[in-house]
């Protein structure tokens, strides 16, 4: 599964995008509100991990989640 955070322009916020591993976007969110469904995605309890993970990305480069789903 693929991270990717968008960097939103004048009133639209930024959003997180999930990919699955053949990069469809499966999932978006805010990032000021993120993790809603995690679990139907397998990620519960690891929200602390993306938290860190989408702070200290960049903008526009799509990563690969450090652990597997």
């Amino acid at each position: 599964m693929y991270i990717l955070k968008v960097k939103g322009k004048a009133k639209i916020p930024d959003y997180i995008q999930l990919r699955d591993d053949n990069y469809v976007l499966i999932e978006y969110f805010r990032a000021d509100r993120p993790f809603k469904n995690l679990k139907k995605y397998r990620l519960e309890g690891k929200e602390e991990e993306l938290k860190k993970i989408v702070e200290e990305m960049p903008f526009g480069k799509l990563q690969k989640l450090p652990f597997e789903v």
